[in-house]
């Protein structure tokens, strides 16, 4: 029986946010095994891809372990039939939800009228999920989105979306033209809630976009009377983040680059040859930071090109380390 889990997890609900490029499945597992959200979510996979004859090269995109549920597949177009479609073959890889990304700044995904350019087709959103929802078989479709795309007008247009009922709603704290560039507009994330709130929408609403630690998040969602956080780049190198019983400044670096050296193993026992061994440099510069010699150790993993030279580097690392 498929239920809206949305509703029956505890507050603040934290969520790993989809990352391209990131948050694929071997980086998935690590951070369910060491401190696990309540929520997951892979990467953008492209619906008009998956309605194509290149689906195939896709797939691995949506490949995930039953330790990461609920597991929320997201997803973008802007064709609403392609929408459904790749919809129902998420239902039928039996994953938890569906997340509607309208917030990729992404110039690749903005030219297919995808992503952060459905701030300015709010009617075209709503359709897209409902049409998620046709396809799903009644999955919960959530939606990821900005507060804008070159002001911020979100109480303009997001009561058409909600026409549509999304199971949840996050909100990235920067317009499309902020980027990332500036900080986050948390000052505004109570009346974005609140606007959400007056048009009678039970949606959940969680805020998104510079969140360092577990402490600060939940310190914003009471602040601005958010159901949730959600977390992208602050997880970075921490798989520990959201355990709430482990201090990332207590785990020893041995332990750290332990975990390195599995996440490595990992990503090479589910992709193969199928992905690049060089995704995994952009991790390597995530763990090799904040402790002395960092920065060397950093430089020399990211001209590693297989996991034995990374074996190699981070014994002779600790071979000489004062405080491993």
């Amino acid at each position: 029986m498929i239920t809206d889990f949305w509703q029956n997890l505890p507050r603040p609900i934290f969520v790993l946010a989809p990352m391209s490029g990131v948050t694929d499945a071997a980086f998935r597992r690590i951070w369910s095994k060491y401190g696990k959200p309540h929520v997951i979510m892979t990467e953008f996979v492209s619906c008009d891809g998956l309605c194509s004859s290149g689906r195939e090269s896709l797939l691995h995109d949506l490949w995930y372990s039953v330790e990461e549920r609920p597991i929320v597949a997201q997803i973008f177009s802007s064709n609403p039939d392609n929408i459904e479609r790749a919809a129902t073959l998420v239902a039928e890889l039996g994953y938890d939800g569906i997340d509607i990304n309208a917030g990729c700044p992404d110039r690749s995904v903005e030219k297919q009228g995808a992503g952060a350019a459905l701030t300015r087709e709010p009617a075209l959103l709503r359709d897209i999920v409902l049409a998620a929802r046709r396809g799903s078989g009644g999955l919960p479709i959530s939606v990821k989105t900005r507060l804008g795309y070159d002001r911020i007008d979100f109480c303009e247009w997001i009561p058409a979306v909600l026409e549509a009922e999304p199971a949840a709603l996050t909100v990235h704290a920067r317009t499309r033209a902020e980027l990332s560039r500036v900080p986050a507009h948390w000052e505004v994330m109570g009346e974005i809630a609140d606007c959400v709130r007056r048009t009678g929408s039970k949606t959940p609403i969680l805020g998104n976009g510079d969140v360092t630690s577990l402490a600060e998040g939940r310190e914003l969602a009471a602040r601005h009377d958010l159901d949730g956080i959600m977390v992208g780049r602050g997880v970075y190198g921490n798989p520990w983040f959201f355990n709430p019983q482990v201090d990332d400044a207590s785990i020893p670096l041995r332990e750290k680059l332990r975990v390195m050296l599995e996440h490595t193993h990992l990503y090479l026992r589910i992709f193969g040859e199928r992905k690049s061994f060089m995704v995994m440099r952009k991790h390597y510069k995530a763990y090799a930071t904040g402790f002395p010699g960092a920065k060397e150790l950093r430089m020399q993993l990211l001209e590693s090109h297989d996991v034995e030279e990374v074996e190699a580097l981070v014994a002779a690392f600790l071979a000489q380390a004062t405080d491993p």
